[in-house]
């Protein structure tokens, strides 16, 4: 089991003890092996791991285990003894994304969720981390506290490569929002999240346009210029701008978006700009890339209905993947259409996908997103009986448009 604490227990060094004669010398390990059940100490930073025998529980262990660790880190300036090497600095992007998924999962996760919330890591590129808040932390004015004061702090202590951390979260759909809906008595820090500025040369105006500087843009969409200016040309890379109403009159929103990556800004009344957290459409469509995402729509918008619902890998199968990490792709491809749905007010056609052994359960990633998009089940409804009638809705509207009738909408399918 792993033990994360708030910072390094020994000045980012690390040590594996494999038995308690190793331990000789280094007052946390001696300490940790002086509990009957601990087999086996490995420390790495801020991350304290310990192998229990087979005959203990961690029921137990886990009590007297961090009472060993608080009172060895308070009492020694050098908890681990002097047989230790500096932790690797040196981990890739996917290695860091792992490391900082597990601390959301074992440290972060368990307490959000009692809140109805949940953060994930969407991407990681040269150590900087984007990560996504959902459920009950979309929206949430205090949400952006809870990332800079706690998760980050967490995160830094076990994954020192992380260089930024940085929200992707579309706030505005959650349903306490603070960005298109906050009050206008809040105070703007409330909704400021690591927004970088725009040098003033690399974006100007011209006939009521901004024009972003490709040498400025191109990089931060994965591409060199030449290849921007041919995406921008062949409709690949796309944009979209959006003025602010109400406390954000004045504002304008620039969204722009290649197959695989999105950028954001904000641009204020005096012309300084900002970048901004992506919102969720683009970031997903970004991820799953328009391609894949429009295929697999295709695809099923034509099934006959006794042809549904399909698993992911006969999915995968008819988009001609066969590799490892096919699944994934179908996967991030769908949610990418139900945030298309979500935002059209339609049923979500990934309803008609469903996993390999299908006894009636909804998938836990479909219902995850759906609540992230603000749907899920209703009052007194279960998992089971949401997802039939997302199915039902979905259903319905593929028989209405093969039969060239009008589609119904989402809400009218609900009821509602």
């Amino acid at each position: 089991m792993r033990f994360l604490l708030d910072r390094d227990v020994q000045c980012g060094a690390q040590a594996t003890f494999p038995n308690s004669v190793t331990a000789q010398g280094a007052p946390l390990a001696e300490a940790l092996f002086a509990i009957a059940g601990v087999k086996m100490v490995d420390v790495s930073g801020a991350v304290v791991a310990v192998v229990k025998t087979a005959d203990s529980d961690w029921d137990t262990l886990k009590r007297p285990i961090a009472d060993a660790l608080r009172s060895s880190i308070a009492q020694s300036t050098a908890p681990l003894g002097s047989l230790t090497k500096a932790v690797e600095q040196f981990r890739t992007d996917a290695e860091i994304r792992l490391a900082v998924q597990e601390v959301l999962d074992l440290q972060a996760n368990p307490a959000i969720a009692r809140h109805g919330g949940n953060v994930s890591v969407i991407d990681v590129r040269d150590g900087v981390v984007t990560m996504l808040m959902s459920g009950g932390c979309q929206g949430c004015a205090s949400s952006a506290a809870t990332l800079r004061g706690g998760v980050e702090k967490m995160i830094r202590a076990a994954v020192p490569e992380v260089r930024d951390i940085i929200d992707a979260t579309d706030h505005s759909a959650g349903k306490t929002p603070y960005y298109g809906a906050r009050r206008g008595d809040e105070p703007q820090s409330e909704r400021q999240f690591l927004y970088s500025p725009v040098p003033a040369e690399a974006i100007t105006r011209e006939d009521d346009q901004f024009l972003i500087s490709p040498d400025y843009l191109a990089p931060r969409l994965g591409m060199d210029v030449e290849t921007l200016r041919a995406g921008l040309s062949s409709g690949e890379v796309v944009s979209r701008s959006e003025a602010g109403t109400g406390v954000d009159a004045g504002k304008t929103r620039l969204i722009i978006r290649s197959s695989h990556r999105v950028w954001a800004g904000e641009i204020a009344a005096d012309g300084t700009a900002r970048e901004i957290p992506a919102p969720r459409a683009a970031t997903k469509a970004a991820a799953a890339g328009s391609a894949l995402r429009d295929r697999i729509r295709a695809h099923l918008a034509n099934l006959p209905a006794a042809d549904v619902p399909m698993t992911y890998g006969k999915l995968a199968g008819a988009m001609g993947l066969y590799l490892p990490g096919s699944i994934a792709k179908v996967t991030q491809a769908l949610e990418a259409t139900m945030v298309e749905d979500a935002e059209n007010g339609a049923p979500f056609l990934a309803s008609l996908v469903v996993s390999k052994v299908w006894h009636g359960n909804v998938a836990k990633g479909f219902l995850q997103q759906a609540l992230a998009l603000g749907r899920g089940p209703g009052f007194g409804e279960d998992d089971r009986a949401y997802y039939k009638r997302e199915f039902a809705g979905t259903v319905a509207m593929l028989t209405a448009i093969s039969r060239g009738e009008p589609a119904t909408g989402h809400e009218e399918l609900n009821g509602q």
